[in-house]
């Protein structure tokens, strides 16, 4: 295929290859050269156009098929476009000339079709340029209509388009006749004929007015006719041209037309003609004939009103707002006419017509402001049409007139009422201005109409209600005591009980779609007022219909409320159920002796009520529906059975009105029954199948009723063989009339009332229940798949045996309808077996069920062949015997080999399909060669295409299944898809869609494959990719949604091969399509595309800017009225746009997804764009929300020029359109709320880079490159984007902006403000922040609003951006507002929402106070220094708490009592039974569950704060509470906290209550059995436990139980086992330490006692049990003591932060690991140092004897500490735990009890012990890394030296090894150990005599000797100097300890030393800095020691003259260099001036 890629075709080539591939090598060349002269220059193609077109002009004689037609003719026309046009007369006229041949063979069909198309392409490209050829063109053209058959019909009139198109005007005299052509083709019998017709025919609408004007009648009687017996592609063009028509004289283009124009008044005559009577009787072409009977096909209907919805759109949305009344008016009028609805299913099919109109243009066309005013045109209509229901009630009576106005008036009021709740539903809380504005508020006329005397009116009424309640939840409760009042005034009327009744079951039935909820009471109002009217339906015959169905209608609307409202009338409700039913047979025969007519229908309505309300019990309150309950409920169920046996009989006795109600309450029976488990009824199988055999064999139905399950039963993939796409339209809700099934898309509410409280799709406007026939049946079918797989395999049968004699029986239509009903019922029953793995049955079973298969495979009906296929597919499935799938796989080859009729090849190629998708490619294995040979084969039969669309799905199917199977059979079956794409004719749509959905299956049977470069698969991938262009460029939008299906496929398999570079612009192309499908497929290719590639996505879409003024439509209607305009904001942009037009789901979800895939890829690289896109969303939508005043702080510096920027950027942004008659919507609530979210991610997506939140560099960055961008410099359009949100009139808008804010807070917080230090950047947002929280404040906004607000201000004011108090002034009066959200009682606010909603407004306030509380109580610092206090940011913390203090005692006691709701709601369910029954403080009873979640969210900051409160004063104040008033907050706080109000607890009663509470709620969370509970909420607990126990009132009530602090101590080791994070450790460890100094604390309390006791006793008593842990024995027992739990703990932080020190590790491990010693952070080294400090402690909580027992653990851990982390560094400084292990040690050594005679000798020998190994760690000094460093070493033996007692250190072995250690330490090359060494013998020295003297024995000569040397060696370094420094120091010390009469000895030795350092005065000067500083130093020491030690001085000096001339010489010159550098100092001060200044300026700075 690459040999096509050249300019001219390579004949050669094309020679070469074999004949089947050479018109896919001409279709490839042909590609290419479209691509290729899109973008050549004239002068490249001018050398070879001669050839190109005699190549080209060549190729029409080929027999081209229709792609390759078309692109010839694309080529050719671009050809001259681009190059020369000397041969383009030629050209055109050999065109000419071969459709003036009169050769009609099939074989020359394709020529002539080529020229067609060339003709019609060259004239659409070339335009005027053409010149007068045009004319013979035209008039050859119109001549060929005559003769051409369908094919050449439509591509004529397509080409007759093009031309239209390219010429315009310059075609104007031939338009006439064109039209007169078109005339006739516009009812041509060939369908597609009439497509092409109306597309001409729109397009000639825009060149000649003479179609809008004179022809104006005529056009709209062809549109008519055209209509008729019309699919949906006629209908969509004709209705298209109509719409157009009718539009086009109230166009600026018509304005210029110099012929009478139609008024409005006569467009909208015409258009209600053809609604109304399909044309016949007004227009003048006489369409009398249209319509036999004067009855409107529905065809004409849905056609007509599809071409209302085309007039508005061309017209405009401003053109609507201008006629908006006279539009609804019309449209609303349309159903007032007898011949809009004749029949009930006409009404409502024609209602369905005019609410498709006003949804498809109110919805689409409006903004919001438009919209309200709408809703209340629809309102004022409602009104004049009450007022005529008014009028014509008081004539009904004497006129039978007024009975007729009245049942017209209700069809209107219908729609306008199901379009005004349709509106409020879209508008939300937008819509609040209808409802709060008192002269306009439309509640009063909705609520008017539910007293209207048609029960369908008052049923729209209550929707529209329920409406209005579900988008202004705050109405909610306000119309449920509305209608609860009216209806107890006006009880003794029908239509009042009727009405009321039907819109309180609508207010509750929408209370689900309100997250708020409504008041618990209102649930027991509503059944208050059920069960009144039950018990009073007998008392008033006229009354008992109504209030019959008015009860029980209420009953089953309060079972959506879900079990919480439920449970407490499950009883009564019971009660009322049983005496509903008769309670045994002699009651049931009795029944039918007495009673009449209106006895027993009001018997059966109302059992069919109770049966209604039994369904929605068990459907909405499943979790009640125990064992019990399901029996209970089986007793009327159960009689309800037995009487539909007696119902005949009565309907026989008492007339056939009855028949309606029994079939209410058969299908309410076959509701309830589906939905128990078919074991609850099992033993009234028999008469139940009879009952439902009956009911869908049509056996006691004369009508043909059938099933609407059947297409929902067949498979999903089936749909594109039956049509059913249509269900996937924009115009589904009215196509849906016109399928085949009866009662089709005629579902309404007055069907079945109890829709009116059920929950409904998203995607469903209106509930439309099925008539009740219908619904009966559907029930029934479907309650026999629940039960068929429980039924035994005899009765199994002889229903099988049963069917197919129904089946016989029947004739004609009844047949059908029969066999359609038990298909479904089999299918039904097959589905049930396979979802419950059971089998059909035996072989007399299958062979029944097989042969009523066998015959429906060959039924004329498509659906039911489809239907049989997948039963037996399903059979195959459910029998699983491969013998059985042989036979009817062999079966079907045999049919299909012999049968030549379509609809046996049809149902047997399917059944092969489906037997392959059931049992899949290994189950049919051996059948897979034949059954694909055969349908290759069936796909190649040209003369049928239903065969080859049927063919081409099984194997598509097969293909699916088959797996790696079908790879040998993908070239075969990928070489027919290529031929059957070139040939068959477009108009085969079914087919190429086939094609497309076998190529999917091709491509994912290939896989991964496809990305190979073997020679076999690059010819399989380039086969895909031409047949996907192919498809591509196909005219039908389902072809092109396959396409890209396909290149989807590709996509994920082989992504490099699919060129993305045309992909994109087409995918853009098609966003603007009227066809939903495609739509839908482009935004779901363009969502995977961006998942991978989004830049490339992107950029590619951008090309599309680049073409001026190309508009991008759609492929199949390129008169489409929608097109997409891709600007500067590029295809983002254009998905923005879309959110605000599109309404399906799937389409939405799938546009937000493809935003946030872009977003996330390249918002960080482009944020200007980016953060563009979303402020046009957010702030074109300004003007219609937000107060004056709040607009004004939203922190822009020119608002004027920024409006304009506005504007400007809002026309960028939106597409498609004129200004004035097209402008764009302003976007919708929805779209700014994902746009809103889009800032909050963008904030996300900027995370990774930290200059994002950093403006210093930010700004530097920015200034040296331009192209950078950072997100801290778009802070002010966060801002005031988030606050636009945050202010909006929409709540769901409003929370999105509080989080958006409180995103922004939260991340530029803390960044500082560079041109003001000490300020932060926020700083300057404060009054937008508090603008945007002030609305959220007010009484009548939304609890969540509220919540989430309180969540913003706490984050605000936590943030610290803020200077002073007054700062915070607006927010704490926010913050101080919302405290009158806690009160109770009188004072409490009305309640509008669930108690729930309550508890979470409740517990919100609470929870930002209490973390405002923490924030000023963490932060505020311990200690301030004059200096600090004038700093801004150190007066934070104070102002804080300042401005909580005075709401403090109200709040602590909320705080309080809100945890002790959460702690007893977070009780087990076992012990459910100890709440209060009348709930907490903060939750009612009734709301327990609801309210769970909500203090789940909130109590880790109360609990907090309290624990912060009660540190803080809160125990010590606890007995003035109790007598001071509580205030305004605390009225009516009585059962908030019984521990605190309760009179007789004492004080320390209620601190003890208090203190477990706050411990309890700790221990609980910290307890949970796994890792649920986040970080932060386990860093809260055990930050609130250690301020609780920061006092020592709290420590003792840890310890007044030890098992307390013993499972404290255990949480806290599961919590270090369980938790990494180090912070989270630290925290641990620091209440691990609060609970030991709990035990110290108790421990010398104890000790005390027991001395005062001592002191009392007798001295002759026995001598008392020793205090502490072990007592006696000195046994610490596991699980009893808290030293061993405390010890656990400690050991495993040690343990994990040092493997090494784990004893049970292997040697090399340890040694391995020792290394990781070093590498401990800081908080390691904290967490390590606190375990080894808490060890220190643990002996003192021990008896002596117990000490024992852990001393060796202690030690052994922190020797093994003092090794693993000791600095390798010697002149590093300690490392945190080795000084706090040195001290540990030091504390042991000193501990009271190592002289304790109780257990001094075992402390002894551990400490000797203990000194043994710190020596042994010494000696290891083989540089391994090992061995203890032996600086540390030196201080552990000098710390054990000094405080061990003497036994310990004079042990000779030991004290030898410790001398060694030092001496070795001395002796070493280290100076900075020998300087450590000096210091540590220093300390030693000074210790105990005994202690000390060895050590000065041994080191004191070792030291002399050293500074001896040093006076013939002088130091050469500083540490050198140091040490012989510290060596004279150790030596005076000695000096001071000797005695008197000895210490001239040592005088006589340091004195000579000293002087020997001085140097001689001459050589001062040019001596050595260090030699210099020695002799100053020993000078000094030399004087000194004179004065000191006079007579030993003396003595010395006058012994040896040398040393005192000397010393007076050094003492001389340093006098004289005194005296001389004072002198030089008085010489260099400045000489005073002569004039002395009065005022001194020395201070001042400048």
């Amino acid at each position: 295929m690459e040999l096509a890629h050249s300019l001219l075709l390579n004949e050669e080539a094309l020679g070469q290859i074999n004949e089947a591939k050479r018109p896919i090598f001409i279709y490839e060349w042909l590609r290419f050269l479209d691509k290729v002269l899109a973008a050549a220059h004239k002068a490249d193609v001018k050398e070879h156009q001669k050839k190109l077109v005699e190549q080209l002009n060549g190729q029409m004689h080929c027999s081209p098929g229709p792609p390759t037609r078309k692109l010839l003719g694309k080529c050719l026309a671009n050809l001259y476009s681009v190059g020369d046009t000397f041969s383009l007369f030629e050209t055109v006229n050999n065109c000419v000339d071969i459709l003036k041949n009169k050769d009609d063979s099939p074989s020359y069909l394709p020529t002539r079709l080529a020229a067609v198309e060339i003709l019609g392409a060259i004239h659409e490209k070339m335009g005027r340029m053409v010149g007068s050829s045009f004319i013979d063109t035209v008039q050859t053209l119109l001549k060929a209509m005559k003769n051409a058959e369908s094919q050449g019909r439509c591509e004529i009139m397509l080409a007759l388009e093009k031309i239209l198109m390219g010429l315009g005007s310059a075609a104007a005299s031939q338009h006439k006749d064109i039209y007169k052509v078109a005339r006739g083709c516009l009812v041509d019998r060939s369908l597609v004929v009439r497509v092409a017709t109306a597309k001409c025919l729109t397009q000639l609408v825009n060149e000649a007015p003479f179609m809008y004007t004179s022809e104006l009648d005529r056009v709209a009687s062809l549109c008519f006719q055209a209509m008729d017996g019309s699919n949906y592609d006629v209908r969509c063009a004709v209705a298209r041209l109509l719409g157009v028509t009718m539009a086009a004289p109230f166009t600026p283009k018509a304005a210029t037309a110099r012929m009478k124009k139609p008024s409005l008044d006569d467009v909208f005559s015409v258009l209600s003609s053809g609604f109304l009577r399909g044309g016949s009787g007004f227009l003048k072409g006489g369409g009398g004939e249209l319509l036999k009977g004067g009855e409107v096909r529905r065809e004409v209907r849905v056609g007509v009103t599809q071409a209302h919805v085309v007039f508005v759109m061309t017209l405009g949305g401003p053109w609507l707002e201008r006629n908006m009344s006279v539009f609804l008016t019309h449209i609303l009028d349309l159903l007032a006419s007898p011949k809009a609805t004749p029949t009930h299913v006409d009404a409502v099919y024609s209602r369905k017509c005019v609410s498709f109109m006003l949804r498809a243009v109110l919805g689409k066309l409006l903004g919001e402001k438009a919209q309200i005013a709408a809703a209340r045109e629809l309102c004022q209509f409602v009104s004049k049409q009450m007022a005529v229901v008014d009028d014509a009630s008081s004539k009904a009576e004497s006129d039978s007139r007024g009975a007729a106005d009245i049942s017209n008036t209700q069809h209107s009021l219908v729609c306008a009422l199901q379009e005004l709740g349709s509106l409020l539903q879209s508008l939300q809380t937008c819509a609040a201005p209808l409802v709060t504005e008192a002269n306009s508020s439309i509640i009063e006329p909705v609520i008017s109409v539910l007293l209207h005397p048609s029960i369908a009116a008052r049923l729209a009424a209550a929707w529209c209600l329920r409406c209005i309640a579900v988008a202004l939840p705050s109405q909610m409760t306000p119309l449920i005591d509305r209608c609860a009042d009216r209806m107890n005034t006006l009880k003794s009327s029908p239509e009042a009980v009727s009405g009321y009744s039907y819109a309180l079951a609508a207010l509750i039935g929408g209370v689900h779609q309100c997250p708020l909820g409504i008041p618990h009471s209102k649930g027991k109002l509503v059944f208050s007022i059920a069960e009144e009217l039950l018990r009073t339906a007998t008392q008033n015959s006229r009354m008992s219909m109504q209030r019959t169905q008015a009860g029980w209608l209420l009953l089953g609307a309060l079972m959506t409320l879900g079990p919480p409202s439920v449970k407490p009338h499950v009883p009564r409700m019971l009660l009322l159920w049983r005496n509903a039913f008769p309670r045994s047979k002699q009651e049931l025969e009795g029944e039918k002796a007495r009673g009449d007519a209106f006895t027993w229908q009001v018997t059966l309505e109302g059992r069919a009520g109770a049966l209604c309300a039994m369904r929605s019990f068990v459907a909405h309150c499943s979790e009640l529906l125990t064992d019990d309950v399901t029996r209970r409920l089986m007793t009327p169920l159960e009689c309800a059975m037995t009487m539909m046996a007696h119902i005949p009989s009565v309907i026989k006795s008492y007339g056939a009105h009855l028949k309606a109600s029994a079939a209410m309450v058969r299908l309410r029976l076959y509701d309830i029954l589906a939905l128990l488990p078919p074991t609850a009824y099992e033993g009234s199988f028999n008469a139940l199948l009879r009952e439902l055999v009956a009911e869908f064999t049509l056996t006691d139905n004369p009508a043909n009723t059938t099933t609407s399950l059947l297409r929902s039963m067949c498979h999903t993939d089936d749909t594109r063989i039956l049509g059913s796409w249509l269900e996937e339209t924009d115009h589904k809700s009215v196509e849906d009339q016109l399928q085949p099934n009866s009662a089709s898309g005629s579902g309404a509410l007055e069907h079945d009332p109890s829709s009116i409280y059920l929950r409904v799709d998203q995607t469903v406007a209106v509930p439309g229940p099925l008539p009740l026939g219908v619904a009966v049946i559907d029930a029934s079918v479907a309650l026999f798949g629940v039960v068929f797989p429980h039924v035994a395999q005899k009765h199994r049968l002889q229903m099988l045996e049963h069917f197919a004699e129904c089946i016989r029986q029947a004739k004609s239509q009844r047949q059908q309808a029969v066999q359609m009903n038990i298909f479904t019922a089999v299918l039904s029953a097959l589905k049930g077996l396979a979802d419950n793995k059971g089998g059909l049955g035996g072989k007399e079973i299958i062979r029944q069920a097989n042969e009523l298969i066998m015959n429906a495979l060959m039924n004329p009906n498509p659906i039911l062949r489809c239907a049989a296929g997948e039963a037996l597919g399903r059979m195959a499935q459910v029998v699983g015997d491969s013998a059985f799938i042989a036979q009817q796989a062999q079966n079907s080859f045999d049919k299909l080999k012999s049968a030549r009729d379509a609809v046996s090849r049809t149902g047997h190629s399917l059944a092969l399909g489906c037997l392959h998708r059931y049992v899949g490619g290994m189950g049919s294995g051996q059948h897979l060669n034949t059954s694909v040979s055969i349908l290759l084969a069936l796909a190649q039969d040209s003369s049928s295409p239903v065969v080859q669309a049927w063919a081409l799905h099984a194997l598509a199917l097969i293909s699916d299944s088959g797996g790696p199977m079908f790879r040998s059979y993908v070239e075969p079956s990928l070489s027919l898809v290529l031929q059957l794409s070139l040939t068959i004719p477009p108009a085969h749509t079914e087919v190429h869609q086939c094609l497309g959905k076998c190529l999917e299956a091709l491509i994912t049977t290939l896989g991964p494959e496809l990305q190979g470069n073997s020679g076999a698969v690059a010819t399989a991938r380039t086969s895909c990719l031409v047949a996907c262009a192919i498809m591509q460029d196909h005219p039908d939008s389902l072809v092109q949604t396959e396409a890209i299906s396909c290149l989807q496929q590709l996509h994920l398999f082989a992504p490099r091969h699919v060129n993305l570079s045309s992909l994109v612009p087409n995918l853009c192309r098609h966003l603007g399509s009227t066809h939903l499908l495609l739509r839908r497929a482009a935004v779901a290719c363009l969502r995977q595309l961006a998942q991978r590639e989004a830049r490339e996505v992107c950029e590619y879409a951008m090309t599309l800017v680049k073409e001026k003024d190309v508009k991008l439509k759609t492929g199949k209607d390129e008169n489409a009225p929608e097109e997409v305009n891709i600007t500067e904001t590029g295809l983002e942009g254009v998905l923005f746009g879309m959110l605000d037009k599109e309404v399906d789901q799937k389409l939405r979800k799938d546009i937000h997804d493809t935003l946030l895939s872009m977003l996330q890829s390249l918002a960080a690289d482009n944020l200007s764009h980016w953060l563009q896109l979303s402020r046009d969303v957010l702030t074109a939508a300004t003007d219609t929300g937000g107060p004056p005043k709040e607009k004004a702080l939203l922190g822009r510096k020119d608002d004027k020029e920024d409006k304009e920027e506005d504007d400007d950027d809002t026309a960028k942004f939106h597409a498609g359109g004129e200004a004035k008659t097209h402008p764009t919507v302003a976007p919708r609530w929805p779209t700014r709320m994902f746009a809103t979210d889009c800032v909050r991610k963008i904030i996300q997506a900027c995370e990774g880079n930290p200059i994002n939140f950093d403006l210093r560099k930010a700004k530097e960055l920015k200034a040296s490159n331009q192209t950078v961008d950072f997100l801290v410099l778009h802070l002010s359009e966060l801002v005031r984007m988030t606050f636009i949100a945050a202010t909006a009139d929409n709540d769901q808008l409003r929370q999105y902006g509080l989080q958006a804010i409180q995103d922004v807070i939260t991340k530029f917080a803390k960044v500082p403000e560079p041109e003001f230090p000490g300020h932060f950047i926020m700083e300057q947002y404060q009054a937008q922040v508090g603008a945007a929280l002030r609305p959220a404040f007010t009484p009548d906004t939304p609890s969540d609003v509220t919540a989430m607000a309180c969540e913003v201000c706490s984050t605000w004011i936590a943030s610290g951006v803020f200077v002073d108090l007054n700062d915070l002034k607006r927010i704490q009066q926010l913050m101080v507002s919302s405290l009158a959200k806690l009160k109770r009682g009188k004072d409490a606010p009305s309640q509008l929402y669930s108690e729930s909603a309550s508890s979470m407004e409740k517990l919100a306030v609470l929870k930002a106070w209490a973390e405002v509380y923490v924030v000023a109580m963490t932060k505020q610092p311990q200690s301030k220094t004059p200096e600090d206090e004038t700093e801004n940011d150190e007066g934070e913390p104070e102002s804080l708490l300042t401005m909580v203090q005075p709401e403090l005692p109200s709040l602590s006691k909320h705080w309080l009592a809100a945890l002790k709701d959460y702690a007893l709601l977070a009780l087990p369910p076992e012990f459910s039974s100890q709440l209060p029954t009348e709930g907490g403080a903060f939750y009612s009873a009734e709301a327990v569950d609801s309210a769970r979640p909500h203090y789940r969210r909130a109590w880790p900051p109360i609990l907090y704060a309290a624990a912060l409160w009660l540190n803080d004063g809160g125990f010590a104040h606890v007995a003035a509470e109790k007598d001071e008033d509580l205030g305004p907050l605390g009225a009516g706080m009585g059962g908030f906290d019984g521990s605190m109000l309760q009179k007789k607890k004492t004080p320390e009663e209620i601190n003890s209550d208090r203190f477990h509470l706050i411990l309890g709620i700790c221990i609980e969370a910290l307890c949970s059995p796994h890792a649920s509970q986040p970080l932060e909420t386990v860093s809260t607990c055990l930050h609130a436990m250690h301020k609780l126990l920061d006092a020592p009132w709290p420590r003792s009530q840890l310890v007044t139980d030890r098992a307390i602090s013993i499972e404290v101590l255990n949480v806290l080791h599961r919590l270090l086992l369980t938790r990494d994070a180090l912070p989270i450790q630290l925290a641990i460890m620091s209440v691990a330490r609060q609970v030991i100094l709990a035990a110290k604390e108790q421990l010398q309390e104890d000790k005390k006692q027991l001395e005062s006791k001592e002191d009392k006793a007798d001295k002759l008593d026995a001598k008392a049990a020793p205090v502490g842990e072990g007592g006696d024995s000195g046994d610490i027992v596991p699980g009893k003591s808290s030293v061993f739990a405390a010890l656990e703990v400690c050991l495993c932080v040690l343990i994990r932060q040092i493997p090494a020190l784990n004893p049970s590790m292997p040697a090399p491990a340890q040694l391995q690991n020792g290394g990781r010693r070093q590498g401990l952070g800081e908080e390691a080294n904290q967490l390590v140092s606190a375990a080894v400090a808490i060890m220190a402690d643990l002996p003192q909580l021990c008896s002596p004897k117990g000490s024992v027992s852990v001393l060796p653990t202690i030690l052994f851990l922190t020797t093994g500490v003092l090794r693993e982390t000791s600095s390798q560094a010697g002149d590093a400084r300690l490392p945190l735990p080795v000084s706090t292990a040195l001290q540990s040690l030091k504390l042991l050594a000193s501990s009271p009890l190592a002289r304790d005679d109780m257990c001094a000798a075992e402390w002894t020998r551990l400490l000797q012990s203990t000194l043994a190994t710190i020596l042994d760690f010494s000696s290891k000094q083989d540089g391994s890394g090992s061995g203890v460093e032996q600086v540390t070493t030196l201080l552990a033996l000098a710390m054990l030296i000094m405080a061990s007692p003497q036994q310990v250190t004079t042990a000779p072995n030991l004290q030898e090894q410790c001398i060694d250690a030092f001496k070795k330490a001395w002796q070493s090359d280290n100076p900075q150990l020998q300087l450590k060494c000096l210091q540590t013998l220093s300390s030693i020295f000074q210790a105990d005599v005994v202690v000390a003297t060895p050590y000065i024995h041994t080191m004191g000569p070792l030291v002399v000797e050293r500074l001896q040397e040093a006076s013939r060696n002088k130091p050469s370094t500083d540490m050198e100097l140091a040490t012989v420094l510290e060596a004279l120091k150790l030596l005076e010390t000695l000096v001071a300890m000797t005695e008197d009469h000895l210490r001239v000895h040592l005088v006589n030795l340091l004195v000579p030393i000293q002087v020997s350092y001085l140097v001689d005065s001459n050589l001062l000067q040019s001596t050595g800095k260090l030699s210099r500083t020695l002799h100053e130093k020993a000078l000094q020491n030399l004087l000194k020691i004179g004065p000191q030690y006079p007579a030993a001085f003396k003595s010395v000096i006058t012994s040896a003259p040398d040393l005192k001339a000397k010393l007076e010489a050094a003492i001389r010159a340093s006098q004289a260099s005194k005296a001389a550098s004072t002198k030089q100092s008085k010489a260099a001060q400045p000489a005073q001036p002569s004039i002395k200044l009065k005022m001194n300026f020395s201070n001042f700075t400048g």
